[in-house]
């Protein structure tokens, strides 16, 4: 834990004698979880990342250059960086090493006045959970887990539920505590169990992205660098432009690549019979959720997505739709354009 020593010493010293110490970088095996850092100055945040499920490395692929996820990002941005990235498929940040190692950690960072955090779904639960341990002041999460504890939230059915009860639920930081910490979530609200997750995170701002999904379609998403950017906007100005964020997924739906990948990715969903009562639903709740973030405008993006989705099974049905989204934004480019193919 060179790490710890480091620190130890380092605080030692003045502020000035700690700021012309910098930089430091390094890196530290804790079981398994590789955690790496650099330090730049003082006066910028430090940000905490913590990797998401599919970036499964092993010990044996840790080498000198070895960069956990989100790391090279922060180094971009010119920020401070710790970054955890979790060693094999089954890990969810739960060694006691490593929580034994965050403990000590959250003592020796007082000379970092601003804290961040970042992650993607398991990271997004590691996050939440060290949130108040570490005090972070600012996170941004996308489509995070808030915890496999089948008590709390017996609702999460993923296979990967049952395959996380090989660790403990009960003990210490299994569950999110934010803390004092504010920030941002974003997710699907068409996926059940992220809607549930999402909802447990009252304190942040609710971003929502239809047709997101949790797992293929994210990654498809990153194709069009859509979490990049948002992650960008976020280290750089410790919040994220919401108006740009809701033209940014606007811009999405031009793509027909990613109605293409929506179809896939939702190929289960309901038939006809249960279409227009579900389009309803979803703009139901859309709305409710819009008047609570104070927002004149209804985001009829839900309509148009199930619209395109059946257009070509049910075209009358996906007509009907865009008439409807079209009553309620008769401005759209996009509803006009899609209507003048179907009709």
């Amino acid at each position: 834990m060179k790490l710890l020593y480091w620190l130890d010493e380092w605080l030692t010293y003045s502020r000035s004698e700690q700021q012309a110490r910098l930089p430091m970088t390094g890196g530290d095996l804790l079981d398994d979880v590789y955690v790496k850092y650099e330090f730049v100055d003082l006066n910028k945040p430090l940000l905490f990342t913590f990797s998401p499920a599919g970036t499964n490395y092993k010990e044996q692929d840790l080498h000198e250059d070895f960069a956990p996820w989100g790391y090279h990002l922060a180094q971009k941005q010119n920020v401070n960086i710790i970054a955890f990235q979790h060693l094999g498929k089954s890990n969810w940040f739960r060694s006691r090493n490593l929580l034994f190692f965050l403990e000590q950690l959250s003592t020796l960072l007082t000379p970092f006045t601003y804290r961040l955090g970042y992650g993607l779904s398991r990271g997004g639960f590691a996050v939440g959970a060290f949130s108040n341990l570490l005090q972070l002041d600012t996170v941004l999460l996308f489509h995070p887990v808030s915890t496999k504890n089948q008590a709390i939230a017996p609702w999460d059915n993923r296979s990967s539920t049952e395959i996380a009860q090989q660790f403990d639920w009960t003990g210490d930081y299994h569950d999110l505590d934010l803390g004092k910490a504010k920030g941002y979530i974003i997710y699907d609200p068409t996926n059940h169990i992220d809607r549930l997750h999402a909802k447990r995170y009252p304190e942040l701002k609710h971003l929502r992205v239809f047709g997101m999904g949790h797992g293929t379609h994210a990654t498809y998403l990153n194709k069009f660098g859509f979490y990049k950017q948002v992650a960008v906007d976020f280290i750089r100005h410790q919040q994220i432009d919401i108006a740009q964020f809701r033209q940014q997924t606007k811009t999405l739906r031009f793509k027909e690549d990613y109605y293409r990948s929506l179809n896939r990715a939702n190929a289960r969903s309901a038939h006809r019979l249960g279409l227009l009562s579900k389009a309803h639903n979803i703009l139901i709740d859309e709305k409710e959720a819009h008047v609570q973030e104070h927002q004149a405008q209804i985001d009829v993006q839900p309509l148009i997505d199930i619209a395109l989705k059946h257009q070509d099974a049910h075209p009358e049905d996906a007509i009907q739709l865009l008439e409807m989204a079209q009553q309620l934004v008769p401005d759209d480019p996009l509803v006009e354009h899609k209507l003048k193919q179907l009709v």
